[in-house]
C-alpha cells in the first residue's frame, strides 16, 4: 500500500491526464483503500489549492477554457429538468451547475457537467435510482445554471428556446 503523500500525488496524476470524471471507488480500487480515504485525500488536494470538482460521475481537474459562461434564471417542476437540459446541450451549451438560494444556507450550488444527450441520461438516471430531490425542489423550481457554450449565439438560441419552453425565468407581477 502507498503513503498519503504518494496516493494524493498518483490521484492528481490521473486527473490530469483525463477530461472524463474518475470515481472515488475507481481510485479506491486501485490503491487498495476505502473510498472514504479517496474522499479525504480529494478534500486534502482541494485544501491545497487544486481545481477538483466532484461531479455525480467522479472527480475531474477543473481547466481553464475558451468557452463563454454565463448564468441563466429558470424555473420549472421535476417533469421538465430533462426539457431544459436538452435545450441548451442542443444549442451548444454545457450545464456547468446548478444554483439556488436557501433562506437558512444562502447560495447553494452542485456541479452537473453536462454536454451530452449521454451526459442527460446518466444525470436523470441517478436522480432515479437514488430517488434524490433536484436542489431546485427546495425553491419553487427557481434556480441557477452557470452554462458554458462557444458564441453569444450559442446563448441567444438557449434563451430564446428556453422562454418558448416556458422554462427561462421572466419577471412575474
Amino acid at each position: 500500500m502507498i503513503d498519503g503523500d504518494h496516493r494524493k500525488a498518483e490521484i492528481l496524476a490521473a486527473l490530469q491526464e483525463t477530461e472524463k470524471p474518475i470515481s472515488a471507488t475507481s481510485f479506491a480500487k486501485e490503491f487498495g483503500v476505502s473510498r472514504q480515504i479517496v474522499v479525504g485525500d480529494v478534500a486534502l488536494l482541494r485544501a491545497a489549492g487544486e481545481n477538483i470538482v466532484a461531479t455525480a460521475r467522479g472527480y475531474l481537474l477543473e481547466r481553464e477554457s475558451k468557452k463563454l459562461v454565463s448564468k441563466i434564471a429558470v424555473q420549472h417542476d421535476r417533469s421538465q429538468a430533462e426539457e431544459e437540459l436538452r435545450i441548451i446541450v442542443e444549442h451548444g451549451g454545457e450545464v456547468i451547475d446548478v444554483i439556488v438560494e436557501h433562506p437558512l444556507y444562502g447560495e447553494l450550488a452542485g456541479g452537473l457537467h453536462v454536454a451530452s444527450q449521454k451526459d442527460i441520461d446518466r444525470f436523470l438516471l441517478a436522480a432515479q435510482k437514488y430517488q434524490a430531490a433536484f436542489l431546485s425542489e427546495l425553491t419553487d423550481g427557481i434556480h441557477l445554471h452557470t452554462i458554458a457554450y462557444e458564441s453569444i449565439e450559442n446563448l441567444a438560441e438557449i434563451e430564446q428556446a428556453l422562454a418558448k419552453a416556458g422554462i427561462l425565468y421572466e419577471e412575474r407581477d
